[in-house]
């Protein structure tokens, strides 16, 4: 699929185009979008593309973005949750200043507004239970049936309703619900709950309430107060923008906002269901919400795949009104297209084997020098030891080659990166018939890997000095599933990938990375890793966060 199709270029989608005529036409002077996460799990990149759409919206347009949080079900909400998503909002490069909200902020106004409907005869209390209410709702093809309590007098429902406040009445016992329509062809507007018993204390409330109002009454209600222009919503809440815009009309709200829907991200070989990233954890399937395979953005944060790219991503996608998937190749290579402009290089050998120069003196050792980054020559440059004995690639390695193969082997010669021409003059095997050292000789006239004009090298490896190089954990990521749809035919942990995650140990590292910092570096002709959390002082732990091959590139080069 190509980036065509995934979406418009930022500058020009329908959404900021509804923007830019609501401005033009007066209707808006100023834009205030916001972005209402609810604290009961991580961000994932899912909601990565809502972040950038509404902080991106407001300050195009020289508006503001609210952050907040939808803490309306006290059962699932933790303030640990409120902290991460902050983390993950800052992390992105976005600010809500001095506007950080909560639906509970509004509980008061919220329920006095409960109120207004009920003495207006626009909702009622129900004694139903929970299921009763949902045979009633009907299906999309048969109208709902009205319940037996729909014509309840406004002030027995109002003194109900207080009650219920009050903490008279069991969980469950009974709900508050707006008196719409049964037979409407919007299941939305069959006399929706409002409010409901929820005998659980709010981590911000604490005790002071045990009624909760419900996402949908919340939801508009909050952006009037807060002054919201513009509800940006996924496509899955287009049929609730009748009930928001009915709450709307019937309450006497300070503003009027308007909802408007866009595509959510569907990224192939992910789950992005908050649900199915839960049972991953609980299940041990991974190894918690950061783990470097999941998608949320604690997990990409962990990996080492840098925010600009994430943000680079999202614009690239655009924003559409009609749901796609989206290959993971074009975030790898955001990813990709970052880290090869900012990212450090380092020499790194993941499969050791040792190689000895012969004709080397031994007990000396030489500092070459090297870029940091080819692509910034502000990054500077380092010296990296060459000795006697080195470490390369075992896959840089055949015994009998097949005639494109430009490594080593036997009488071969190859350039070292940054060091010199070798040739492989001998190879010692083991039992089991593999080689396990390399003797070679080198040409004292090449140094820095030129090779005179008469020579034809093709081959480059990269190596690290056996004396001087840090041994390591190398972790390799691949997508967690391996499959576009994970469940689309069955359960979908059926479809993991059991190969989304290589663990190598034995790795050795050149001498610079013995004390790595947080920003990604590139290993040279392996791809861009970065330090885990796990890393100790002397035993570094690297994730790769992206391999050097560029397969979205592939893709686009033959038009798809």
């Amino acid at each position: 699929m190509s980036v065509a199709e995934a979406g418009s270029d930022a500058p020009g989608d329908f959404i900021r185009g509804i923007v830019r005529d609501d401005i033009a036409g007066g209707r808006s002077a100023e834009v205030v979008t916001r972005f209402p996460p609810e604290p009961n799990g991580y961000l994932h990149i899912g909601h990565a593309k809502s972040i950038v759409l509404n902080f991106g919206v407001a300050r195009e347009f020289g508006g503001r973005c609210h952050l907040r949080f939808d803490d309306t079900n006290p059962v699932r909400e933790e303030e640990a949750y409120v902290e991460s998503i902050k983390t993950d909002v800052r992390w992105l490069g976005y600010d809500w200043g001095a506007h950080l909200h909560f639906a509970s902020d509004h509980f008061e106004r919220l329920y006095e507004w409960a109120e207004h409907l009920v003495r207006e005869g626009k909702a009622y209390v129900d004694d139903s239970s929970a299921d009763d209410i949902r045979a009633m709702r009907g299906s999309l093809t048969e109208p709902g049936i009205e319940s037996p309590w729909r014509d309840r007098p406004a002030a027995e429902n109002l003194d109900l309703l207080r009650r219920m406040r009050d903490g008279a009445f069991d969980e469950g016992a009974r709900v508050l619900r707006a008196r719409i329509d049964m037979a409407s062809g919007n299941i939305n507007l069959r006399d929706p709950v409002l409010y409901r018993i929820l005998r659980a204390p709010h981590p911000r409330t604490g005790e002071d309430w045990c009624i909760y109002p419900t996402y949908d009454f919340a939801h508009g209600q909050s952006d009037a107060i807060e002054g919201v222009t513009h509800s940006l919503c996924t496509l899955e809440f287009a049929d609730h923008r009748p009930l928001y815009d009915w709450l709307i009309d019937h309450l006497p709200v300070p503003a009027r906002p308007r909802q408007y829907e866009f595509a959510r991200l569907n990224l192939a070989c992910t789950v992005l269901s908050k649900r199915r990233l839960i049972r991953l954890v609980e299940e041990g399937h991974v190894a918690g919400w950061d783990d470097p395979r999941m998608p949320t953005l604690a997990g990409l944060r962990r990996r080492g795949v840098p925010p600009q790219a994430i943000r680079d991503f999202a614009q690239r996608i655009g924003v559409a009104r009609a749901d796609n998937l989206v290959d993971p190749a074009l975030l790898d290579h955001c990813i990709r297209d970052e880290l090869n402009r900012t990212a450090e290089r380092r020499l790194a050998v993941l499969r050791p084997l040792k190689v000895v120069i012969e004709n080397w003196p031994e007990g000396r050792t030489d500092m070459l020098p090297a870029p940091n980054n080819p692509n910034d020559p502000e990054a500077g440059r380092r010296e990296i030891p060459f000795g006697r004995e080195i470490w390369v690639e075992r896959d840089d390695f055949m015994e009998d080659p097949p005639r494109k193969f430009h490594r080593l082997a036997p009488g071969r010669e190859v350039r070292l990166r940054y060091a010199w021409l070798v040739t492989c003059t001998g190879v010692e095997t083991g039992a089991d018939g593999e080689p396990v050292l390399l003797r070679c000789t080198y040409d004292p006239a090449t140094r820095g890997g030129d090779a005179p004009d008469d020579r034809k090298v093709r081959g480059t490896i990269h190596w690290v000095s056996a004396s001087h190089g840090m041994p390591a954990e190398v972790r390799l990521y691949d997508c967690l599933f391996s499959v576009p749809e994970p469940g689309a035919s069955g359960d979908f942990i059926d479809d993991l990938n059991p190969g989304s995650q290589v663990v190598l140990k034995g790795c050795m590292l050149e001498p610079a990375l013995a004390r790595p910092g947080e920003a990604p570096v590139q290993f040279e002709r392996q791809g861009y890793f970065r330090a885990d959390d796990d890393s100790r002082p002397g035993r570094p732990v690297f994730n790769r966060v992206v391999a050097l091959r560029d397969s979205w590139a592939k893709i686009q080069a033959r038009g798809g």
